[in-house]
């Protein structure tokens, strides 16, 4: 079982806030809000985004790079696949 499986209710929570922090910065667009509040509201949602993606690498790195029982080729895919995540994120 994914570790993203075992906490899907807790990551699909964050997710909702989430969507519930972009539809604030929609509001606010359509509003006409000044553009201070959209950048507090940009800011947060940024920072959302950003704690979920560390919750869901820290669980990978836990599950599929540390774990005692892994295979050496186990925790060589798991690696590398963090890494490509790693480096699309950070295009």
């Amino acid at each position: 079982m994914s570790h993203t499986t075992r906490e899907k209710a807790k990551l699909l929570a964050r997710v909702r806030r989430i969507r519930g922090q972009i539809e604030a910065v929609e509001r606010a667009l359509e509003s006409e809000a000044g553009c201070s509040e959209v950048l507090h509201l940009l800011a947060a949602s940024r920072g959302a985004m950003n704690g979920l993606m560390a919750e869901v690498i820290e669980d990978h790195v836990r599950e599929h790079v540390a774990a005692n029982d892994l295979t050496e080729t186990a925790r060589a895919e798991g690696t590398d696949e963090l890494l490509d995540v790693i480096r699309a994120y950070l295009k």
